[in-house]
């Protein structure tokens, strides 16, 4: 995944710890976590994220040399490693919380149909009403306070405006509340097995994986018709919003919102039947380790 980001093998370079590496440690944890009753571990995954917060307030330069524990556990941050500059982005304390919930979760599948429904829109309308009020109080749930703006459009921004890194009460609640209510929805329809969502929801990883390799090769074909030979010197390099070096990049290099949703559409219908040709594959070869693409 680095060379992905970086297009090069250079070591100067900061190391990501982003989604993949917070998925790994905390599939690690729950390997000793399921062995804990489903109702002692729901509580507790809903305890950690409501509570998560309450920490906020110490940050990593307070517990001196250890301060790489506390960018590992709740607070983003750069440290040293081996000689490289590595950047924690996913911290773990929420997500081991969101990720043992999502476990406790499974248990709603076992139900009848009608049911799960049902309960799934009683959990996704809860979670939403309880972002609207604890981002209302605006005293807890989110580091980063709402304020009034200049226009209510920008105050209602401000009021979305949650914290992912780390992953705050407000946002989770905010993400996952209407995620659940569209699982809700999903699970009541017939969806064929070429349907988007089926297809890349059958390979996830291998869909993740080729994506960040297809985006960059796209940053990479479109650089060089728009700034000719010269984005050679700079292009192979990781971008400025992957943390590359701003120097090296054109002023002002990038394109506008609206170039990037037409280029996500594009790569979204790329990518769709190499994806509905592996997830094929994973169906008709029964090979274990398969099925963790």
């Amino acid at each position: 995944m680095q060379l992905a980001y970086d297009f090069n093998f250079s070591s100067r370079y900061l190391v990501l710890l982003l989604i993949l590496w917070i998925f790994g440690i905390c599939m690690i944890a729950m390997a000793a976590l399921i062995y804990l009753p489903i109702r002692w571990l729901a509580g507790l995954s809903v305890i950690v994220i409501a509570l998560h917060n309450c920490l906020d307030r110490f940050s990593a330069p307070q517990f001196g040399a250890a301060g790489w524990a506390w960018n590992l556990l709740h607070q983003p941050g750069i440290g040293a490693f081996v000689g490289r500059q590595v950047l924690v982005t996913y911290t773990f304390l929420p997500w081991i919380a969101v990720m043992a919930a999502g476990f406790c979760f499974g248990q709603v599948f076992m139900l009848e149909a009608e049911q799960r429904q049902r309960m799934m829109l009683r959990i996704g309308l809860a979670a939403i009403v309880a972002f609207v009020v604890i981002r209302a109080i605006n005293l807890y749930g989110d580091p980063a306070p709402w304020s009034v703006q200049k226009s209510a459009a920008f105050t209602v921004l401000s009021f979305l405006n949650c914290t992912k890194y780390p992953a705050s009460l407000d946002f989770l609640l905010m993400t996952l509340g209407p995620a659940i209510l569209v699982l809700a929805y999903l699970d009541r329809l017939a969806l064929r097995a070429d349907n988007p969502l089926v297809v890349f929801g059958r390979v996830p990883l291998f869909y993740f994986v080729l994506h960040f390799y297809a985006i960059h090769a796209l940053a990479v074909l479109m650089a060089w018709f728009r700034y000719g030979g010269p984005a050679l010197s700079f292009i192979f390099n990781p971008l400025p919003s992957m943390g590359g070096p701003q120097q090296l990049f054109p002023a002002h290099f990038g394109y506008s919102l609206w170039s990037v949703y037409i280029v996500w559409g594009i790569l979204i219908a790329l990518l769709y039947p190499l994806c509905k040709w592996f997830a094929k594959i994973k169906t008709a070869r029964r090979v274990w380790w398969w099925s963790y693409l």
